[in-house]
């Protein structure tokens, strides 16, 4: 059984044993009420992250530097918004990361073009290096201010390295 089968399972016992308790039990109606809060939210929280840990892409923001490995492009339509799907391998002190991840991000034509050179140039067999930093706006919480986490993302060729001399 992978762990996330094991989270899930968890997640029906805690709610099977929270509706026993709010029929059988002899708890104060606010009690009943907070207990009912608590474990919707927590359903919530439990789907965001099988979400993530069942391998979907990271709604999360890209990492600092990356190299770039792969991008599918979702242009927007009538019915649906369109994302980009780049796959990226972190800079973790200076090295590589040991697995890559999987991002999704919001479909923005100048992203667009972006990825799609920086995509040409790993097919000839360039690697790509990328830079995400915040996008500068109004400081003060984010969560308030709709794409108040958008990235500016920059892509460019990764440099060869340099082999010390015999």
């Amino acid at each position: 059984m992978a762990a996330t089968d094991a989270l899930l399972w968890a997640y029906v016992a805690l709610a099977l044993v929270a509706g026993l308790a709010l029929v059988f039990s002899s708890w104060p109606k606010p009690a009943k009420a907070l207990l009912v809060l608590g474990v919707t939210a927590l359903y919530f929280v439990a789907d965001r992250a099988l979400d993530d840990a069942w391998g979907w892409p990271s709604r999360g923001a890209l990492p600092e530097r990356f190299v770039l490995l792969a991008a599918v492009i979702e242009e927007p339509t009538k019915t649906a918004p369109g994302a980009l799907y780049v796959w990226v391998n972190a800079f973790e002190n200076g090295k590589p990361a040991r697995a890559p991840r999987a991002y999704k991000l919001p479909y923005a034509k100048d992203l667009h073009a972006l990825l799609d050179e920086g995509m040409k140039k790993v097919r000839q067999g360039i690697s790509q290096m990328g830079s995400a930093e915040p996008k500068r706006g109004p400081k003060g919480f984010s969560w308030l201010r709709p794409g108040g986490d958008e990235q500016e993302v920059k892509i460019r060729d990764l440099p060869v390295p340099q082999l010390p001399e015999k």
